[in-house]
């Protein structure tokens, strides 16, 4: 049985209506959702990166998903809206709290570093109005053996009649270009009307040029290849250092020898 996932319901600040929003995802078959906040950096002054409310002090108890017995596992999402080169701190520790990481560049430079550069685990299309740039395939291709995904949200065609002819000529337009592959499809919801069911979403994929194959891998594999990637980015910062263990029987415990000195201070370390 396929693992269904909404990467993308959007933090608006009521809680009430996010755990609407939760409990209306689980009862849809979703058995993993990450909460998105939107940070919209200030280029004239330094704003610090938001910290994600503790998933305890939003919802108490997780709803149990329908037809599975497990509740749904709600992840942290940071989503950063980029317009300037400088949004994207690298070194940033704030960056750690979220269990995913996604940028949306608003221009082709932008959108060429975020491919080939960043560390992050999404990048968001915005396919609601007009692109601001067209792109190439060869930074798309680069992301993709990255293991970077492409998000496209499709809640903002539900809003809007003219939104939803963008959203659908934008979402082809990337189709067409990626193939498909690593091409995530989520919500973006703010409320619980605005999300649909996972057979639906894959149904609306027909719709944005992708085969039933990979309209199902957009709200199941890929997204699991997100959530595994967005581990990764969190745990491989780590350096390990190896030394060989000295003999002790060819070491000369002189108790003159700075050498043994050292030896014998290494030889009590490893025991």
């Amino acid at each position: 049985m396929s693992v269904f996932m909404d990467l993308n319901l959007t933090f608006t600040g009521d809680k009430d209506e996010l755990r609407k929003l939760v409990e209306t995802a689980a009862h849809l078959g979703y058995s993993t959702v990450a909460i998105n906040y939107v940070f919209e950096p200030d280029t004239k002054k330094k704003t610090p990166v938001p910290t994600p409310l503790p998933i305890s002090e939003l919802i108490q108890t997780p709803p149990i998903v329908q037809g599975r017995s497990q509740p749904i596992k709600i992840l942290n999402r940071l989503t950063i809206m980029m317009s300037d080169s400088s949004h994207y701190r690298a070194s940033c520790p704030e960056y750690r709290h979220y269990d995913l990481l996604a940028v949306q560049p608003d221009t082709d430079k932008l959108f060429l570093s975020a491919c080939m550069t960043y560390d992050i685990d999404l990048i968001c299309l915005s396919v609601s109005d007009r692109l601001p740039f067209f792109y190439k395939r060869a930074p798309v291709f680069g992301a993709l053996e990255r293991g970077v995904a492409f998000e496209v949200s499709y809640s903002a065609a539900i809003r809007d009649s003219t939104r939803r002819r963008y959203t659908l000529a934008n979402a082809m337009f990337h189709s067409d270009i990626c193939k498909g592959k690593n091409m995530v499809v989520s919500s973006a919801a703010e409320k619980a009307l605005e999300i649909r069911g996972p057979y639906d979403v894959m149904n609306l994929t027909q719709l944005f040029g992708l085969t039933e194959r990979c309209g199902k891998d957009a709200v199941t594999t890929n997204c699991r290849s997100v959530v595994l990637h967005g581990e990764s980015r969190k745990t491989a910062g780590g350096i390990i250092r190896t030394f060989k263990r000295p003999d002790t029987a060819q070491i000369n415990l002189s108790e003159d020898c700075p050498a043994s000195k050292r030896a014998r201070a290494d030889i009590t370390e490893g025991n």
